[in-house]
């Protein structure tokens, strides 16, 4: 169970620092079979639009489902849908934040429509989508 909530409510927000290392962004073209060089290949990913590598979206977005399995709001969420708009990329070694903003409670389901963003170090948002999930210890 959580430690840090209760019971999650409208208008609650929570927000995680992180970062991928590029042997992440590796590991992730390797599990998800990806390899598109523009994650990998340093060379080419400087001839792109980018100038240099980026992190898998999926990947990036991942932190999404870390956080709302362990802290926001924990323990027997079921993620049920994601929607998501890539605005900027993502890159190694760089830190960002995830934000989550309860937009709307279920009660009858134990659900919840939470607004999730990422953004960069300068406050650039980066990802920005909406997720549903689903918790009957702490969508009450």
């Amino acid at each position: 169970m959580n430690k840090f909530i209760s019971k999650l409510n409208e208008g609650d927000t929570y927000h995680e620092l992180f970062s991928y290392s590029q042997k992440d962004v590796d590991n992730f073209a390797e599990i998800s079979g990806d390899k598109n060089p523009i994650h990998l290949d340093e060379v080419y990913a400087s001839k792109s639009i980018f100038g240099r590598r980026i992190v898998h979206g999926y990947l990036g977005t991942s932190i999404f489902s870390k956080v709302f399995a362990t802290n926001f709001p924990g323990e027997g969420t079921i993620y049920l849908k994601q929607d998501l708009k890539f605005l900027k990329p993502m890159y190694a070694d760089q830190q960002y934040k995830a934000y989550f903003l309860v937009k709307d409670i279920r009660l009858n389901k134990h659900r919840a429509l939470v607004l999730t963003e990422i953004f960069d170090s300068d406050a650039t948002l980066v990802v920005s989508g909406e997720a549903l999930i689903q918790n009957r210890n702490f969508i009450i």
